[in-house]
């Protein structure tokens, strides 16, 4: 009797544990809604209860991205894991696409929810998405952190391999027509990183929320740009992951996870050092 209960148990358990591991982050409709913001159909899915958290992903990616990072950040917040227009699961059918774009999204999305402000993560294109997100309508940011951006498309700012790889890219793809729904939304997200940001360093200094400015020593942006966009804000942490390429949050992500956690916990946040 005793070992048939505890074999009950045992199976309850691993049942539970299958179900968790079933989450599929990014396609979830248990958690996944849709909002109406600024002529597109923008997907997003919540998880937790808390002070809000805006998830925010990379160039042609999706929510999925935060596979790792919800879990944790779930337990203490109510995070809201948002599709960029023209990625995932948002219906975006407009011919222009920018980071500002992108960032005023953000901001109605938290006045459609009701939000004042919200704490905000993004990696690489969803940094930079965080940067604008801070200048243009600062009042939604209480603190922001941003993994792998930069603030101009070229090779003073992205690591020159990167650069001549989407140089090739450009060139292959300018002189086409995509008749094809699916590649002609392609191209569109390519054409956002081969033509933006334009964020002067000294625009930086509109930021006020604190920032935690952070990329891989092996990062796809030159170690320089992430060093001078740290300096240039008013409050800053910064943090350079050794042994860490441009997915730091997947690579290092119980680490990361507890340093952005520490970050907006933090009961003040010191000038940045010059």
């Amino acid at each position: 009797m005793l070992r048939s209960l505890l074999f009950a148990v045992l199976l309850l358990l691993s049942q539970l544990a299958v179900a968790q591991k079933a989450v599929l982050y990014g396609d979830n409709p248990a958690a996944g809604k849709y909002a109406q913001v600024r002529a597109v159909k923008l997907y997003y899915e919540t998880y937790g209860a808390g002070p809000p958290l805006l998830l925010l992903h990379g160039n042609g990616g999706s929510s999925k991205e935060f596979a790792k990072t919800i879990p944790y950040f779930a337990k203490k917040y109510r995070v809201i894991a948002v599709d960029s227009r023209a990625h995932g699961k948002s219906v975006d059918r407009t011919d222009s696409l920018s980071f500002e774009q992108l960032a005023d999204d953000c901001a109605s999305l938290l006045t459609q929810l009701r939000l004042d402000s919200a704490y905000v993560l993004g990696w690489s294109d969803g940094g930079i998405t965080a940067l604008l997100l801070a200048l243009r309508h600062p009042e939604k940011v209480k603190r922001l952190a941003a993994t792998g951006a930069n603030l101009w498309p070229d090779s003073t700012a992205l690591m020159p391999e990167l650069w001549q790889q989407m140089k090739r890219g450009y060139q292959e793809g300018r002189t086409q027509t995509f008749t094809d729904p699916t590649r002609r939304n392609d191209w569109k997200v390519f054409l956002l990183d081969w033509r933006h940001p334009h964020i002067p360093l000294a625009a930086l200094a509109g930021i006020k929320a604190p920032a935690f400015i952070i990329a891989g020593d092996r990062d796809v942006i030159r170690p320089e740009h992430t060093v001078a966009i740290y300096q240039n804000l008013s409050r800053a942490w910064l943090w350079i992951l050794p042994n860490s390429g441009h997915a730091t949050l997947h690579e290092h992500a119980d680490e990361f996870n507890h340093k952005v956690e520490a970050f907006f916990q933090a009961r003040s946040i010191a000038p940045p050092a010059r």
